[in-house]
């Protein structure tokens, strides 16, 4: 099978034939239909990423596809089940082996690529929101990064929840797509000085940040009292340092969130989150916002979209 590897620590990834999986107890066979790219990618490929698999490993976080077959004394989705599945690698590839705990069955109403790209980038911002930072109806939101794979969902999911939110992006183009996800304000981190139009807003009840450097700077200084920070990730490359005196002046809270690290203390965060994510899909409410659909061929290329910001929402791979 045709997979997108890294064969040994430190090497780039290339795109090679490696032997059919094997099952073992508690796995079943997918035929992977589609894969979503993450930024978690771009730092597993250099080795920075906080899970990164020892090498060789295939790359692939999330994907979605068809059970082919059980491992052996396996109960999990039949053959023939569609399945949405996170696992942390093994997605860029044609058919994978994997956990029957990590997966969840899809509903007949969502696309392959709508599951490829879901998981990640809406549970972490479901969880962010709902369950760390207990964002309550009228409440201001602060979205950076919101043209990005979790920016969009968080958008989103705010409107859902009853927030008025704030999107922050880079151009024209991203701005749109956050009005369109439902953005209410809109700033332009080219153009315009995120920490005076969010004052002029009235200020921040919640900062979500997938972006950190400059951006979170800016933000920190809008908040309102007894507002709460959602660190995210650092695609800008800068971890900022945040100065605990400023937190206790306002009475701020900082609250980290890693979505996979919930597998290995309270999975039920997770599962219960997704119950209800894939509610509101099938209900119509949300919409997956994936701008690129490339062949595995041509996951380098994806890759690159990411590195270079050129995407807005989600790149797919598909197999």
């Amino acid at each position: 099978m045709k997979a997108y590897h890294i064969p040994e620590t430190g090497a780039q990834p290339q795109l090679c034939n490696l032997p059919d999986p094997i099952l073992a107890k508690g796995e079943s066979l997918v035929r992977i239909k589609a894969c979503g790219l993450n930024f978690a990618d771009l730092l597993m490929i250099k080795g920075k990423y906080q899970d990164t698999p020892q090498a060789p490993f295939t790359l692939g976080l999330e994907m979605a596809g068809v059970v082919e077959a059980l491992g052996p004394d396996t109960d999990g989705p039949a053959p023939g089940s569609r399945v949405a599945i996170y696992s942390g690698q093994g997605g860029l590839a044609e058919r994978g082996a994997f956990p029957v705990e990590r997966m969840v069955e899809i509903p007949d109403s969502m696309s392959f690529e709508d599951a490829a790209a879901f998981q990640i980038a809406y549970g972490t911002s479901h969880v962010a929101l709902e369950h760390r930072a207990r964002m309550q109806p009228g409440e201001t939101l602060l979205v950076l990064g919101a043209a990005g794979g979790v920016g969009l969902t968080a958008v989103e999911i705010g409107k859902l929840m009853g927030a008025t939110v704030i999107a922050c992006a880079r151009g024209a183009d991203k701005l749109e797509a956050a009005r369109a996800a439902g953005a209410d304000h809109l700033i332009d981190a080219k153009t315009q000085d995120i920490r005076e139009k969010v004052k002029a807003l009235g200020g921040a009840d919640v900062v979500y940040d997938p972006v950190g450097g400059e951006q979170w700077q800016a933000a920190f200084r809008a908040c309102k009292p007894e507002a709460r920070l959602i660190p995210i990730g650092f695609a800008s490359g800068e971890v900022p340092q945040i100065p605990a005196n400023h937190l206790l002046v306002k009475n701020l809270t900082v609250l980290g969130l890693y979505w996979g690290g919930y597998l290995k203390f309270r999975p039920d965060v997770l599962t219960d989150s997704m119950k209800t994510l894939l509610k509101w899909y099938d209900e119509g409410k949300l919409k997956p916002h994936v701008s690129h659909v490339l062949p595995l061929d041509r996951a380098d290329e994806g890759l690159e979209l990411l590195r270079t910001r050129q995407s807005t929402g989600k790149v797919v791979i598909t197999p």
